[in-house]
């Protein structure tokens, strides 16, 4: 070993190196100790340095697993070898991830796609986890994107990896919230469901079971996660797990575990410690998802193996507990017998059947009690089934109420004990029941008379039955007189219950008989505390100074601490759902021990107070209930009046609904007599008119004169329409020679500065616009002439019919004809003509509103072309100047030049100076050119 890892550490040739790694894997598993002490810093140096070649990093990888699992090790065990005095496995990891960069490291080579370096890269990375878990997840927590690397795994295409990834997650997610929460919105969810789906669900292998428990992994106990599950719809896909057919027969091992793990993961969603909100939701997605329905069908079913089947019944149990519509439906579901009975009927008598498996009927009473539990309904229809008048004479179908009853009074202390406690849930909280089962009267024996319920158990508990049995009716007893006073007097009516539980708490018995003791002092001091003086010899007074004479009230406290220090009620404590290991465990309720620690301190001040502060009290209730009468009182009144209010005010909505709609109905009817009235004047000038043209032709030759009148009124006003025309013609021409005189001086204008062109051009477009609405009204104006000739030519035709008219009055009844349709034909060719001397008269309204607007155009232009000529004289006058000033500048630059000649200065020209200047440029250009 020594040799080799000299030959890892100092070889150049990394062929010699990686055979040297290959030697020391396959001397690892037999010499685990050495090679891990000589080879550990060189295998990680080989995982630093050469990882381009993955055949050497995949050998050292499976070095280092073979050193640090402890998988070989638990083999050797089995084969009873001699087993390592040290914890080989746990030392070897914390060397490893002493140095950080290590792990970080082993991450990096994880994400290579390669085969030989993946695989065992990520069973090295998972017996690290195993062995030294918490310390790994911190590491891999902080290394960035490290949880996310190790989620690419389950995309893995390769079974192998993807499986045994999937085992990796399981050791990283155990009991660690953050990387729970982290692996859940990497997408876990939905890739394992996906997984499950292909896997064949319940039918799947052993994959199926490990993606199971890594999703218990990530929802046990982690609200967050549980939510996301809920949000995301995951609920939904969990359905078709539970899917069976008819035959249930031969399910094999792995199914059996799958569909177990599978009602698990059910159950993590509805636990009773998760908060109440969460679980309730998720209670009601399972129920509308259809999964609740599905699991019930799995409980009624055959051929399902006990396991299972008992599984099932708790999971049912925590799908419905607390949720009013899962609890109604479990009421509904029916199990397929013939005639068809409830299914609480069906597991009920399982409950009470000696025969059944203990854990079976453990699990049926959790689904009784989750079914009632703030099921106030359910407890109601329970209550029912005893009471004398729903009682089936008949027989023939066995009730709820009659199998706890049965199982109450039978030879069988668990069935005793087990329908003791489900009566009591049926009373949980529910004073109007507790009053109602004091009328259950029970036919004991031929010819003796009924006794009620409460007496039988009473008797029971005095034939010194089973430890069991009287453990189970104490509670039921101590449930159903607690805060009821009804009850407290009823049982306090038998003269020998009192004797019996003073007897029974005064005795000095084994251990056994102390729990009994216990529950008795219980039951004295409920008897005391809701004992409301009702019975003389009973009274509170009474009762306390019994306990003073016979027990003490030491002792008497004392026995009644042993209920809440046994060891036994401690368990019950823990959670809802009974788990016992043994039938002979099975004393205390976890409902019942809410109820004694409410109620344990509250007797203990009871007995220990003295009959005046007793008195108080008693007057601070009767004060308190006056009170609270009054208020309930007052509560009530207002509750009332509040109801009459609404009444009336739905009586006030539905009278002013009819006021309304008989309103409309009179106007509707007060329309409608307007209309017959309107028609009756209509159908009178009818008939007047006939007469008229049947008597005379006078009246004929009034109408042509009347409509001869209308004949004028027209002609006149179109007299006057040809006039307003031949005016607003005129207007225009003078608006067009404007605006012609507007244009000539603008093209007059047109060669001056680019600012003024701007400005003018604009003009000219508004020129244009003008000039194409002035054509517009032109057009219009060209074709009034030709409406109102045709005007003039239906007037000379109405003259014409009307001179013809006259001659032609023969017979009364040819003219009565000719003139109604003379009237029709004028009727219609004067709503004609007024129709279109309304048009013209719009026409003559849009003809004055575009001369308003021609005209303000025409002013704005006017008021540009004298702005324009303004600028146009300043820049004239500007120019002028500078010219002015040239012009004495180059006089007094000449007189300059002559006066410099005459002193005999040589002046050149500007000419001969640019000349100059031209030359030595010249002169400088050859120069460069021949460097």
């Amino acid at each position: 070993i020594q040799k080799l890892c000299d030959r890892v550490a100092s070889s150049t040739l990394l062929d010699d190196r990686r055979d040297a790694v290959r030697a020391l894997k396959s001397l690892s598993k037999k010499y685990r100790l050495e090679v891990g002490i000589q080879a550990m810093e060189h295998l990680i140096h080989v995982l630093q340095t050469d990882r381009s070649d993955s055949e050497i990093i995949g050998y050292a990888l499976d070095t280092l697993y073979n050193v640090i699992s402890n998988d070989l090790e638990e083999e050797e065990q089995e084969e009873n070898l001699p087993k390592q005095v040290d914890d080989l496995g746990s030392q070897f990891t914390e060397i490893f991830i002493k140095q950080q960069e290590n792990v970080t490291l082993l991450l990096t080579l994880v994400e290579e796609f390669d085969f030989h370096v993946r695989w065992p890269g990520v069973k090295l990375l998972t017996s690290l986890l195993k062995q030294q878990g918490s310390q790994v997840q911190q590491i891999i927590l902080v290394s960035p994107m490290g949880v996310s690397r190790l989620m690419d795994l389950l995309a893995d295409s390769r079974e192998v990896i993807r499986n045994d990834g999937v085992l990796l997650l399981q050791q990283l997610t155990k009991s660690n919230a953050a990387i729970q929460k982290i692996v859940a919105f990497e997408n876990a969810f939905e890739r394992l469901l996906d997984i499950i789906t292909e896997e064949g669900n319940s039918d799947g292998g052993i994959v199926v079971e490990d993606c199971l428990l890594l999703l218990q992994n990530l929802l046990k106990n982690n609200n967050s996660n549980q939510n996301f599950f809920k949000e995301g719809s995951y609920i939904q896909r969990m359905k078709p797990w539970f899917e069976v057919g008819d035959d249930n027969c031969g399910w094999s091992a792995q199914k059996v575990t799958n569909l177990h793990l599978m009602l698990q993961l059910v159950r993590v969603l509805v636990s009773p410690t998760n908060p109440p909100g969460a679980t309730s939701s998720c209670q009601r997605a399972m129920f509308h998802c259809g999964l609740l329905q599905q699991l019930c069908t799995i409980l009624m079913a055959t051929g399902v193996p006990a396991d299972i089947l008992t599984e099932t019944i708790n999971t049912v149990s925590e799908v419905i507990r607390g949720c009013q519509m899962n609890q109604d439906y479990f009421a509904s579901v029916n199990a397929p017998s013939n005639p068809p009975r409830p299914a609480i009927v069906v597991l009920l008598m399982s409950m009470v059947n000696e025969r059944q498996p203990f854990v079976l009927r453990c699990a049926v009473l959790y689904c009784f009690q989750c079914f009632l539990y703030k099921n106030q309904k359910g407890q109601g229809e329970i209550v029912s089934t005893l009471l004398p008048s729903t009682i089936d004479a008949t027989g023939n179908s066995v009730s709820a109420g009659q199998l706890l009853c049965g199982g109450l009074f039978s030879t069988d202390s668990l069935s005793n004990w087990c329908a003791a406690v489900a009566l009591a849930h049926a009373l949980q909280e529910n004073a109007t029941l507790k009053e109602q089962l004091l009328r259950v009267q029970l036919a004991t024996s031929i010819g003796n008379p009924p006794v009620s319920l409460l007496q039988q158990c009473t008797n029971i508990l005095s034939q010194g039955s089973k430890v069991q049995t009287r453990v189970g009716l104490l509670m039921l007893l101590c449930t159903w007189l607690s805060n009821c006073s009804i009850a407290v007097t009823h049982f306090l009516h038998n003269p020998a219950n009192i004797p019996f539980l003073t007897g029974q708490i005064a005795e000095n018995l084994g251990e056994e008989e102390q729990l009994v003791q216990g529950l008795c002092a219980l039951l004295l001091g409920i008897s005391i505390y809701y004992n409301d003086n009702s019975l003389e010899n009973y009274r509170k007074e009474k009762l306390k100074q019994l306990i003073e004479k016979r027990i003490g009230r030491e002792n008497f406290i004392e026995k009644l601490g042993f209920i809440s220090k046994h060891e036994l009620y401690s368990r019950a404590a823990q959670k809802p759902q009974p788990s016992f290991s043994s039938p002979d465990h099975m004393m205390f309720d976890h409902e019942f021990t809410k109820l004694v620690k409410e109620l344990e301190g509250v007797i203990s001040k009871a007995i220990y107070k003295s009959s005046e502060e007793d008195k108080k009290e008693e007057e601070v209730k009767k004060t308190l209930e006056q009170h609270d009468n009054i208020v309930t009182h007052y509560k009530k009144v207002i509750r009332e009046q509040d109801q009459e209010l609404e009444e009336l005010k739905q009586r006030i909505n539905t009278l002013t609904s009819q006021n309304e709609q008989l309103q409309t109905t009179v106007t509707q009817q007060v329309s409608q007599i307007q209309q017959h009235k309107d028609q009756y004047n209509l159908l009178k000038v009818q008939l007047g008119k006939d007469t008229q043209h049947h008597n005379s032709h006078s009246d004929t030759f009034q109408m042509n004169g009347i409509q001869m009148e209308e004949v004028s009124k027209l002609k006149e006003e179109l007299e006057e329409w040809k006039k307003k025309h031949e005016l607003l013609q005129g207007q225009l021409r003078e608006k067009d020679s404007l605006i012609e005189k507007l244009k000539s001086s603008q093209l007059e204008m047109g060669t001056t500065e680019q600012s003024s062109q701007t400005s003018k051009s604009g003009g000219l477009e508004h020129n244009n616009e003008l000039q194409k609405e002035l054509e517009m009204l032109r057009s219009q104006i060209q074709l009034q002439p030709a409406e109102i000739s045709k005007l003039q030519m239906e007037n000379q035709k109405l003259q014409v019919m009307n001179t013809s008219a006259d001659p032609v009055l023969g017979d009364s009844s040819a003219t009565a004809a000719n003139n109604s349709e003379l009237e029709g034909r004028l009727e219609q060719e004067i709503k004609e003509l007024k129709s279109e001397v309304k048009a013209l008269s719009e026409e003559k309204e849009s003809l004055k509103q575009h001369l308003d607007s021609s005209s303000s155009t025409v002013a704005i232009l006017q008021d540009e072309k004298s702005k324009l000529q303004q600028e146009v004289a300043e820049s004239k006058k500007e120019q002028d100047d500078l010219l002015v000033l040239l012009a004495d500048q180059d006089q007094k630059l000449s007189a300059l030049k002559i006066k410099l000649k005459d002193l005999g200065v040589p002046v050149e020209d500007e000419d001969d100076i640019e000349s100059g200047d031209q030359g030595d440029e010249d002169e400088d250009g050859d120069e460069e050119e021949q460097d």
